[in-house]
């Protein structure tokens, strides 16, 4: 008889570990939450006076952490600069909407062709009792 070589158990706790995909769409979705905080922050600083971090905290509901590290991604950009009163927008701003608006469009066309081409491969509902 050959002796054939059978895959290992999963170990209990490999069961609670999300599939390589899932955490490749949780990282995607993580990049997403990053990108809405930008967002809004920079509509807080958007038309309005210099804001600091402190003040973007407590007006976002945000750690100071988070609107520090948004704020730097921002400046790195070149939509914000740093004030001595707070942050404040520059030109680039109107810019950066603009490249948003039509990123986001391309990037939701290819979500919904993502979409259809997953539930091509949707299992199909498992059968149920007719009747009560």
């Amino acid at each position: 008889m050959v002796n054939e070589k059978q895959p290992p158990r999963p170990e209990p706790t490999d069961l609670l570990t999300p599939p390589d995909g899932a955490k490749l769409v949780d990282r995607i979705s993580e990049e997403l939450e990053l990108l809405a905080r930008n967002v809004d922050i920079l509509e807080q600083l958007s038309g309005r006076t210099p804001k600091g971090i402190i003040r973007l905290s407590e007006a976002l509901h945000l750690p100071i952490h988070k609107v520090r590290y948004s704020l730097h991604l921002l400046e790195r950009e070149g939509v914000i600069q740093p004030s001595a009163d707070g942050a404040v927008v520059t030109d680039a701003a109107r810019d950066f909407w603009a490249t948003l608006d039509k990123s986001l469009n391309e990037m939701t066309q290819r979500v919904d062709h993502l979409k259809e081409r997953a539930s091509a491969h949707r299992p199909p509902p498992a059968p149920g009792r007719k009747g009560y």
